[in-house]
């Protein structure tokens, strides 16, 4: 995947296509079965983080169940043009992980920002199928 970086402070422009956040909250996401999480502090603390940078939207099941507590970052229209993927990351389960997403996203998210390499442990690959029903 080809990366332009941008300088670590700089953050789009007021009015710039922006990054989507996609939240799972159904099935085991978001839910008892991820012990140990405050979810809706999670979900709550990315849209304020977030807030004007990037949309961050909860959906319902993702049916990747066995990395249960799923965001995927997908990029912006300038970061997809600039090769930028979706970025599937999976047991994100701790407030340092959902920082660490923060600030990548804050300095232009995939095709424009390299992510911290923390979060290479979170990131996986789900089936076609799977990045069908969010991609397509």
């Amino acid at each position: 995947m080809s990366r332009r970086s941008r300088s670590a402070g700089s953050t789009p422009p007021p009015g710039a296509a922006r990054c989507t956040i996609t939240v799972c909250r159904g099935c085991c996401c978001g839910s008892a079965k991820v012990p140990g999480l405050d979810h809706a502090a999670q979900l709550r603390g990315l849209r304020q983080a977030l807030d004007g940078v990037a949309a961050v939207r909860a959906t319902d099941c993702l049916d990747a169940c066995e990395q249960a507590n799923v965001i995927v970052v997908q990029p912006s229209p300038a970061g997809r043009a600039a090769g930028g993927r979706p970025v599937w990351l999976g047991l994100v389960n701790d407030l340092d992980a959902t920082a660490d997403i923060t600030a990548w996203v804050e300095r232009g998210g995939p095709g424009l920002a390299d992510p911290p390499d923390i979060l290479d442990l979170y990131t996986f690959t789900p089936s076609r199928r799977i990045r069908g029903r969010l991609e397509g």
